[in-house]
């Protein structure tokens, strides 16, 4: 359960901190505009409580759902959500890759639009559709402890979220202060690190699950044994085994699908734009 709490304030800290700052894109844009934009900041916090509330209304029709399936139903329900949790991590990781660099300039880009149409509605959207993105992402991921948490759970799973959202805060007013030793740039490549890790956890839980569920075979007995080293339970083992997948006692179908995940994501996140020999020498020939 220790893990469990720690993943739910990781995902909502790292969550959270990029809602934050497209919100804070946002209104240091309207900061600057005068009295002219003081109509934009109220579109702004309506945008962003529109977004809250998606986020919320999806949390709430999830954990509705998984209440009314039976037992059989309920394992398959909350496997599907873990796979859908990890695929949306990963996603995130690759959205912020792509969108990062220019994220600043077309958010500005599209304010400037709408105050030149005078139209603060685009305001709303583009903050509603930042916190309800990073808000249903959080919510999905969440889904799965909360729908099953009884005798008082719950209310320690909300709690964790709390703290996960007090630490972005706090973590995003450090960065703002533009820090020479922790940029957005290096904080951003750590933590998708983290998010990587864990979602391979994920997709180790999800293959668990399935085999649980006589959905997937093992395809072997257990490879090795490294418990005597790190067990994958306790305080110690257990974190690593939450946020990195490792398991003391593996099968080969949890081997494969750790090694094909990370096999797939250094392929999908090696770097770009490396001209091979061929390409060189035909660049030096012209």
């Amino acid at each position: 359960m220790n893990t469990q709490l720690g993943n739910i304030v990781f995902i909502v800290w790292r969550e959270s901190i990029e809602a934050l700052l497209v919100i804070g894109i946002l209104n240091a844009w309207l900061s600057q505009q005068g009295d002219a934009a003081r109509r934009g900041r109220g579109f702004l916090w309506a945008g962003v409580g529109a977004g809250l509330v998606t986020a919320f209304a999806l949390g709430a029709g999830l954990i509705s759902l998984g209440d009314h399936l039976d037992p059989d139903t309920m394992e398959l329900y909350q496997t599907g959500l873990v796979l859908l949790a990890a695929l949306l991590i990963v996603q995130m990781v690759f959205w912020m890759r792509k969108q990062g660099r220019t994220l600043k300039r077309d958010l500005e880009g599209a304010l400037q639009g709408a105050a030149d149409r005078n139209n603060w509605w685009g305001v709303f959207a583009l903050a509603a559709i930042a916190v309800a993105r990073e808000g249903s992402e959080t919510v999905v991921f969440l889904a799965g402890t909360i729908s099953a948490a009884r005798n008082g759970a719950l209310g320690v799973a909300i709690g964790a979220a709390a703290v996960g959202l007090a630490i972005a805060v706090a973590t995003y007013g450090v960065l703002q202060l533009g820090g020479r030793y922790l940029t957005w740039r290096t904080f951003f490549r750590i933590t998708e690190t983290m998010l990587l890790l864990l979602a391979g956890a994920l997709l180790v839980t999800a293959t668990d699950k399935l085999m649980g569920l006589d959905l997937l075979p093992p395809l072997s007995g257990r490879l090795w044994d490294t418990s005597f080293v790190v067990p994958d339970s306790g305080p110690v083992g257990g974190l690593i085994a939450g946020l990195t997948g490792y398991r003391a006692k593996p099968d080969l179908s949890q081997v494969l699908a750790l090694a094909l995940y990370w096999g797939a994501m250094l392929w999908l996140l090696r770097p770009k734009g490396a001209k091979s020999p061929t390409q060189t020498k035909g660049l030096k020939a012209a």
